[in-house]
């Protein structure tokens, strides 16, 4: 009976000695990998041994997460060719990912242990579906260099949630798809150095990519499809939401991605970003989060493309916006908000007999920025195409608004902001609007504008002078 327990004990020692040298025969290690029976324990056994856990061809179900805790495993990748699916059929994630690293990405902070044993853990090539309520897809808490790369996670509630503290994520050439929550979660993380590129997200009901307090800086969402991530009469919700409220979110660049779809959210957004407001003396937060650059995306077909609310440093440039069914741009109680030349049409192409979209811009509240060389066409049912509401400090050049319902441009209770430069026309026939009206405020000046109808401007808003009128 001894030499039968220590021949098995050799047996299953060799077993996992060759899992750690050559990568994991799951199969040899009891797993069917058939949909149907439990692999949990052989998986388990695999990412214990550390080294490359190979996943072939098949179904594996597992009922519980597979913990990967990387100072006791050292180096793991899990790999798969693209044939492989994990069924989570537990609570938690599928994976977890534990690592022990505190510091910061300064290679001052590192430890030797992180280097020589937890250092990018990888998951490559391999399909994660979810089978209970509360299954997710990846978790990761203390690692360094996290890369994901040609994942699958669907039907699952999270497809990644960050905690914790982690450092320098790389996530690329992935399909987060028809999730219940969130695509990529950064849940009260602190994150500094992430990379999201190539991949589509979404259908995800809990938003795309989420930031929710936390510490984080140093995003790069690129050449992405963030698509439908918000369900039908969900509030609040955003292809990108990065809710700087509950903790501090910035240095965060959006670049070359189309963000669409779903305007039955009666909030949903493409862009939302979320701070704690502008500093006064009864608003007295150290800082205002932001230091956002959002260029060369195509924004579309919901209700608010980009609504960008108590926040400093924004950037947007190049973009191409059309069908925002409330607003195309909306800011509030935000300041240093620049936004230079993006393409703000109405393309019929598109209509598509959904005539409800309103389109236009809204600057509500806000302070200390620069609106220049915007192209505005067709916005629809508002009042004011571009509207500037309670702001001051504006410089406002170069705009074109052309066949827009009502007034084009509309100054109200906005002080010393310049408007110049501007081509504001309706050569449709029906509109009695003024093309430019400023109303109450103060110290404001409207100069060398080419008008299709008189300018509209309060005594006392401001001086006006050297502005054209070209009638229709």
């Amino acid at each position: 009976m001894m030499s039968l327990r220590f021949s098995a004990c050799a047996l299953l020692s060799g077993l996992l000695s060759t899992v750690a040298a050559f990568g994991a025969d799951l199969r040899a290690l009891g797993a069917k990998g058939d949909g149907r029976a439990d692999d949990t324990d052989a998986i388990q056994q695999a990412v214990n041994a550390g080294g490359s856990v190979q996943l072939p061809s098949g179904a594996y179900r597992i009922t519980r997460p597979i913990t990967i805790e990387l100072e006791k495993t050292g180096f793991v990748a899990l790999t798969a060719d693209g044939t492989a699916r994990v069924i989570m059929a537990g609570a938690g994630p599928a994976f977890q990912f534990i690592g022990t690293h505190a510091g910061s990405a300064d290679p001052q902070q590192f430890k030797p242990n992180v280097w020589e044993r937890q250092r990018t853990p990888r998951v490559e090539g391999l399909e994660i579906v979810g089978a209970h309520a509360e299954a997710d897809g990846l978790a990761a808490t203390g690692t360094m260099q996290l890369t994901l790369h040609a994942v699958v996670v669907r039907e699952a509630r999270h497809a990644v949630r960050l905690h914790g503290r982690n450092r320098n994520i790389i996530i690329s050439d992935c399909h987060f798809y028809h999730n219940r929550g969130i695509g990529v979660f950064y849940d009260h993380v602190s994150l500094h150095q992430s990379n999201i590129v190539g991949s589509h997200i979404s259908y995800n009901a809990g938003g795309g990519i989420v930031v929710r307090g936390g510490d984080v800086r140093n995003i790069h969402i690129g050449t992405c499809d963030l698509e439908s991530n918000m369900a039908a009469g969900s509030p609040a919700t955003a292809n990108v939401l990065l809710d700087c409220t509950g903790g501090s979110v910035g240095e965060v660049a959006i670049t070359g991605c189309t963000l669409q779809h779903n305007p039955n959210g009666p909030d949903s957004a493409n862009i939302r970003i979320i701070g704690h407001g502008i500093q006064t003396a009864a608003n007295r937060q150290p800082t205002n989060e932001g230091h956002v650059t959002i260029t060369g995306n195509v924004l579309s077909d919901v209700q608010v493309n980009v609504h960008l609310k108590g926040v400093r440093g924004v950037t947007l440039t190049g973009n191409t916006f059309w069908m925002g069914f409330a607003h195309d741009l909306l800011v509030e109680d935000s300041s240093n908000v620049v936004v230079g030349p993006n393409n703000f049409d109405r393309n019929p192409r598109y209509e598509m007999g959904r005539t409800s979209a309103r389109g236009g811009i809204r600057f509500q509240n806000t302070r200390d920025c620069t609106l220049s060389g915007l192209h505005v066409n067709g916005v629809r049912h508002h009042p004011a195409a571009v509207l500037l509401e309670g702001c001051t400090r504006l410089n406002v050049s170069g705009l074109t608004i052309l066949d827009c319902d009502g007034t084009g441009l509309q100054l109200t209770n906005t002080s010393l902001t310049r408007v110049t430069g501007c081509v504001i026309r309706d050569d449709r026939g029906a509109n009695a609007s003024a093309p430019l009206v400023v109303s109450g405020g103060s110290k404001n000046t409207v100069a060398g504008n080419s008008l299709d109808r008189a300018a509209k401007i309060d005594a006392g808003a401001g001086g006006a002078r050297d502005n054209e009128i070209v009638g229709r």
